[in-house]
């Protein structure tokens, strides 16, 4: 089989998704890109049987034009996969074009597009916070009336946290429409903000069918760290999930509503005050934020290789949940050049035994904005509150200091 991998930039995630693809038997990998072939590390570089570099991999006209010219060299494309969130649209929009499997683009835009999404869920009973796609000042300020503050602002189509702001009363509302006034040409979504603990429901589809479920704990929201430069963010997979068979309930009818079929995904939920859950957002594609790595970490299995073969070979072998997981993200306050960081030889020496993998930044890497900082630290043990515990306590010893 002639398998299309399409990477716009080659990230370290992305090139472990490729690695996956690339031990798939019998299966001649080319890889579409933006960055030249050279940009592959050599022994990987050998396995692919092809590259096509494009202007714009976000252009599903680009996307067909590769995988003709990939075809005229090695035989017809079979499968077109990227793991990239803002890749999907293209994607499904290529494949559609090219008559192969995958996401429908119609599936696409629910995932995409914030605005559709929260139509779809809502049209479904999934609930979710409730939304309104503003063009104009006015329209945001009707919808901050009419639910109340605070509110959340977002790009309709962004990813992460990028770009959310927090309106809490009528000054910061006003200071947002001065200096980011939306318009038709760039609307922006509205949201209800959403109180309570904030999860994610990470799931393998097979067919339509709910074959694989996992659920995280964020400490705390990543809207929270984003405004508030002190904090370390934290990720923590439980080992035991039987308390979170209505998150599985809702997340699997949350997927449904907005047209996967088969793939991997991601909803961000909320358990309110209350114990009910809201949705926040999904997306069609594995994880990012080292998510895909704590749950290999937490199942003994290699999640880089299974979402490959899922999209490739339309098969994930179900792995038992075996630890507990998680991640402590190092980040300075603020952004600026790491300088050094602080307590590591005390953190080694508690949490040691528990580390099971440890990314620190060199002297002089460039801290940007987000959440994620530079660097992680993961740990492991077969007791959640045995893992909670080294959560915070690694983020009270480890201080990046900024330049």
């Amino acid at each position: 089989m002639h398998v299309a991998f399409v990477a716009p930039f080659l990230m370290d995630a992305t090139l472990r998704f490729l690695e996956g693809a690339a031990r798939l038997p019998g299966v001649r990998l080319s890889l579409v890109s933006q960055d030249p072939l050279e940009r592959v590390p050599a022994p990987l570089r050998a396995r692919l049987a092809g590259h096509w570099q494009v202007a714009d991999a976000f252009d599903a006209d680009a996307l067909v034009t590769a995988a003709g010219a990939l075809a005229a060299r090695l035989g017809t494309v079979e499968r077109l996969v990227g793991p990239l969130e803002q890749l999907q649209e293209a994607l499904a929009l290529a494949r559609e074009r090219l008559g192969l499997p995958g996401l429908a683009p119609a599936a696409a835009r629910n995932f995409r597009d914030k605005a559709r999404m929260k139509d779809c869920l809502r049209a479904a009973g999934v609930p979710c916070a409730r939304h309104r796609l503003a063009a104009s000042a006015s329209e945001v300020r009707d919808f901050a009336r009419a639910t109340g503050l605070p509110i959340v602002v977002k790009p309709p189509a962004g990813a992460g946290a990028s770009g959310t702001h927090r309106l809490d009363d009528d000054a910061t509302l006003e200071r947002y429409l001065a200096t980011q006034p939306p318009h038709a040409a760039a609307p922006v979504l509205c949201e209800e903000f959403l109180s309570g603990a904030e999860h994610s429901f990470d799931a393998v589809l097979l067919g339509g069918a709910l074959a694989f479920w996992s659920v995280s704990r964020y400490l705390p929201a990543p809207l929270t760290v984003l405004e508030n430069p002190w904090i370390q963010w934290c990720v923590l997979l439980p080992r035991e999930l039987d308390g979170y068979e209505d998150a599985r309930r809702v997340g699997a009818r949350a997927l449904a509503a907005l047209g996967l079929d088969t793939g991997m995904a991601h909803v961000e939920w909320f358990r309110r005050p209350d114990g009910g859950i809201a949705v926040s957002e999904a997306a069609a594609r594995p994880p990012g934020a080292q998510f895909t790595t704590l749950l290999s970490y937490a199942h003994d299995a290699d999640f880089y290789a299974a979402w490959p073969r899922l999209m490739v070979e339309d098969r994930f072998e179900v792995p038992a949940r075996r630890w507990a997981v998680g991640a402590a993200y190092v980040r300075g306050q603020g952004a600026g050049r790491v300088r050094r960081i602080h307590g590591l030889d005390v953190a080694q020496r508690e949490l040691g035994a528990l580390v099971v993998e440890s990314r620190l930044p060199a002297p002089g890497a460039v801290q940007g904005p987000g959440y994620e900082g530079v660097g992680h630290v993961v740990v492991r043990h077969t007791d959640t509150a045995v893992v909670e515990a080294a959560l915070a306590r690694l983020v009270s010893l480890i201080r990046v200091e900024l330049a």
